[in-house]
């Protein structure tokens, strides 16, 4: 009955008392939170505290110039349709409305009045008349606050950044930066606000760069969540990006690629970005000599992502993008460089056209300057060099050839022997690819001394390295050549042997053991020296436990002269 008893007091008050820009800010308030508590027509009171709270916070940030006639006369209009509002109000809450369609009516009369409200109160302040020298600032809500407070908070700063005073602007977007960096909360009111999403928007096509910094800043924060980046597109954000990322100040672009590089994930905005120039400025970013890492990975990004749609990719390659990335590649930074190799190994991979014109433009040197042990680059940018290489490549002979005659395989030895395990472990993989290409690459493999590396590698630590190393000398040794080069160290064969012991596991390298075993009982030096090892009951071990392969070499080591080593041990 008090809460009841005071609105009533507050409507005589809107209706009695001379009006003032303090009461009528007190009533506009009170008029708030009594539609809180109004349970029917709410999709229309919702709409009419949208406005009651963008006037309120519109009053609250003018300073005490209501001797203005102006400003008077709109206070006098405000606490008038207030004083209609309490009436309605009172009813709704009452339930003692006449009739649900004269109630509609009425109070779309009052949300008209409202938002001509509004309107003025804007004017005015593009005007100058009113001024935010002296502006009460509504305080920020302390954390865990609800979800009204924080509403009301930034339709205040929403009522400011309206305001024709770029430092009510600036200090309103500040504002509005940090509570959306700090609380997610606040980007999901920010998005329901569709009025303030378009002011965003809008402030990307101003010349104020402060204000254009900030507001793509904000945008900024409001991509990184998927659900809400359809509001912006829908607010048509792609233009005013692209123009930021044109003519805006290093940090602008810097925001507004980043903004382009997350909302370009979804492939269906790349024709959006294409239409509108994207491609074209964001190509020229990364081509700038003035551009530094912050401003050229997010647009490689972007470009990475539009160059999902084939004919964007072509237009890229058109337009010069592949010695823009090549030159890249051999940037200093390493940023740079890993983003640029992997926007190669998008626009290339699968496209013969492109992948021979980055090898005429010089990649694979750039590629292998990166894996240059002289050079300072990081093992991660090596690691993406020898990604590219392999992916790039590896699929035709005359590109083998060409990385061959440039010095590959030294290199890739060098890092197969390297201390990172992380770095020799890429090697491995991209050695273990070679292997598969060619015999004549196994052969050059061979040559190269890259088995005697293969077997120190099968008594590496990780399970995933000695099963790669296994793989690749298993298909090393089916070059007869290699097969040769194997058997002529006495330890090769007692090393594979003590590995196919039971207490080590049942571990899936050892196929591949058994299959290098295999080949080499193809010769009879081969069967001789195995069967000279102390190891040799191994595989007895492994054939009786029914290993298809170990009985398979049982076979062929107890045939013709041999057949006696085993009289008594085996029977095939």
């Amino acid at each position: 009955m008090r809460r009841e008893a005071k609105f009533v007091q507050d409507s005589r008050n809107a209706q009695e008392t001379k009006p003032t820009l303090k009461l009528c800010v007190q009533s506009l308030s009170s008029l708030i939170s009594l539609t809180h508590s109004i349970k029917v027509f709410a999709v229309k009171w919702q709409l009419i505290r949208n406005k009651l709270e963008e006037l309120n916070s519109g009053l609250i940030s003018a300073d005490a110039s209501d001797q203005n006639p102006a400003v008077s006369g709109l206070i006098r209009a405000v606490t008038a349709t207030v004083a209609e509002s309490f009436d309605l109000a009172r009813r709704c809450v009452d339930l003692s409305y006449s009739g649900k369609l004269l109630m509609q009516s009425d109070l779309d009369i009052i949300l008209a009045k409202f938002e001509l409200h509004v309107k003025r109160l804007n004017e005015i302040f593009s005007s100058g008349m009113l001024t935010p020298g002296q502006a009460l600032i509504v305080s920020k809500p302390a954390i865990g606050a609800c979800k009204d407070d924080m509403a009301f908070y930034v339709r205040d700063l929403l009522t400011r950044m309206r305001i024709a005073d770029n430092d009510m602007k600036r200090q309103a977007l500040v504002n509005l930066l940090e509570v959306v960096s700090e609380d997610d909360k606040y980007v999901k009111i920010v998005v329901e606000f569709r009025d303030l999403v378009g002011v965003l928007v809008g402030f990307l096509n101003i010349q104020e760069q402060v204000v254009q910094e900030l507001s793509v800043k904000v945008i900024s924060v409001i991509a990184e969540f998927d659900s809400y980046k359809g509001s912006l597109l829908s607010s048509g954000i792609i233009a005013p990006l692209i123009r930021v990322v044109e003519t805006g100040t290093l940090d602008g672009q810097k925001w507004a690629s980043r903004c382009l590089m997350r909302l370009t994930q979804n492939a269906d905005n790349a024709w959006s970005v294409s239409a509108h120039g994207g491609v074209t400025a964001l190509l020229k970013i990364c081509s700038s000599e003035g551009s530094t890492a912050e401003l050229i990975v997010p647009s490689c990004g972007a470009l990475r992502n539009v160059a999902a749609v084939e004919e964007i990719k072509r237009f890229m390659v058109e337009e010069g993008a592949v010695s823009i990335f090549i030159k890249l590649v051999r940037s200093k930074d390493d940023i740079i460089q890993m983003n640029s190799m992997e926007f190669l190994q998008v626009i290339a991979l699968g496209d013969e056209i492109t992948r021979k014109m980055i090898i005429k433009g010089g990649g694979i040197q750039a590629l292998l300057w990166i894996l240059d042990p002289l050079t300072t680059q990081s093992n991660k940018s090596r690691e993406t060099a020898l990604r590219v290489i392999e992916n790039l490549f590896f699929s035709s002979a005359g590109s083998i050839e060409m990385l061959v005659n440039c010095g590959f395989m030294e290199l890739l030895l060098h890092y197969l022997q390297n201390v990172d395990a992380s770095l020799q472990e890429i090697a491995l993989k991209v050695a273990t690819r070679l292997c598969s290409t060619s015999e004549e690459t196994k052969k050059l493999l061979g040559d190269a001394g890259f088995m005697s590396e293969f077997m120190k590698l099968l008594d590496a630590k990780a399970f995933e390295v000695r099963e790669m190393a296994a793989e690749a000398l298993s298909s090393m040794v089916m070059v007869p050549k290699n097969r040769k080069r194997f058997l002529q160290e006495d330890q090769n064969i007692r090393s594979l042997l003590r590995l196919l012991e039971p207490e080590e596991g049942n571990l899936g390298y050892k196929k591949f053991l058994l299959s290098t075993l295999m080949a080499i009982t193809g010769c009879n030096t081969g069967r001789r020296k195995i069967m000279n090892s102390d190891h040799v009951k191994n595989i007895e071990k492994l054939a009786a436990a029914e290993i298809s392969d170990a009985k398979k070499i049982i076979r062929r080591l107890s045939t013709n002269r041999f057949r006696s080593m085993f009289s008594g041990m085996w029977h095939p």
